[in-house]
């Protein structure tokens, strides 16, 4: 397997013909290996822009500084090379539709001259690690829902093994149970194959729930603030970072803990209160919901094997809001 790249992004500035002000400024930002860096922010602060620097979909102005990946300039390789190496998800998958999901997986492995043999075996080893059926390799993209048309797209990026994924946008389209599915399963995956994944979005619900860091930019393409989803909810940068994550930040908080994560109080006495249960990999936000519906102070957290692993607390979950 291909290890995952360092990606550093050095003073660039990105200008447009015909517009005044940059689409991005001065922007320095270094995503380490097998990282999950997501780039959120209102329109116009320079994301999309940002993230087609990498792999030159978009080029670099000649004085606008510098995307590296790995220690090596963008610049420093033909950009059909460059591209065959980095992974790249939008909306819909932008597959093509006149190729089967097979044929759509297979496109880089035999642009690359792998053996026919080879192309099969990924295939296949891609599809199942996705969630699609063996089945599915024959049906074309007008036969697939947005949710499977999704899982395809990200098939075929990761299909040569590329140590870098770009993500542009690509649960945009789809509707919000499929959503939520589909970034349950991108962490799942980025847990498995161990990729750099830089993921834009302009969902602070959903930078949330799917970064390890997040990049925060603002209009005019400034980076207000870089930091893990946790310290940019206990500790905004400024007033605008404030306000673009919302004034329920503490909720936001919780919503990032699973109960099993946190210290629990005994189990409790099988002869007691009969109180709410809860699975340990809930998260504390839910928790409390939970809380709320049964009128409970506390509820009993339950293990993988079905018994009591012990008791969360009110007080408990509160003490998360004070670290």
């Amino acid at each position: 397997m291909t290890r995952a790249a360092e990606i550093v992004f050095d003073r660039v500035t990105k200008r447009y013909p015909g517009r005044d002000e940059p689409a991005l400024r001065e922007l320095s930002l270094e995503v380490p290996a097998g990282t999950f860096c997501v780039l959120v922010g209102p329109s116009g602060a320079g994301k999309t822009t940002a993230l087609k620097l990498v792999n030159r979909l978009v080029p670099l102005d000649d004085e606008g500084g510098d995307v590296r990946i790995d220690g090596r300039s963008v610049r420093a390789l033909p950009a059909v090379e460059l591209r065959r190496g980095i992974g790249y998800v939008i909306q819909q998958g932008g597959l093509f539709p006149h190729m089967t999901v097979g044929e759509n997986v297979a496109t880089v492995p035999r642009l690359l001259g792998w053996s026919g043999d080879r192309v099969r075996a990924r295939v296949g080893e891609l599809l199942e690690l996705v969630g699609l059926a063996a089945g599915d390799e024959r049906r074309y993209p007008a036969a697939l829902s947005g949710g499977q048309r999704q899982r395809v797209g990200l098939a075929r990026a990761l299909a040569a093994d590329p140590p870098l994924l770009l993500m542009d946008e690509p649960f945009g389209a789809v509707d919000p149970i499929t959503r939520a599915r589909l970034q349950q399963e991108v962490r799942r995956l980025h847990r498995e194959v161990a990729k750099t994944v830089l993921f834009v979005t302009h969902d602070v619900d959903e930078a949330m729930a799917m970064g390890d860091r997040i990049a925060i930019l603002r209009e005019g393409g400034t980076l207000a603030q870089y930091d893990t989803p946790d310290a940019i909810l206990a500790r905004p940068a400024d007033e605008f970072v404030a306000r673009f994550v919302g004034e329920d930040r503490a909720l936001r908080r919780l919503a990032l803990h699973r109960i099993g994560e946190l210290e629990l109080d005994p189990p409790p006495d099988p002869a007691g209160d009969e109180l709410p249960l809860a699975p340990s990999d809930l998260t504390v936000r839910s928790a409390l919901s939970l809380m709320l519906e049964a009128d409970a102070d506390r509820l009993v957290v339950v293990g993988d094997d079905g018994r009591p692993a012990g008791v969360l607390t009110l007080a408990r979950a509160a003490d998360l809001l004070r670290r």
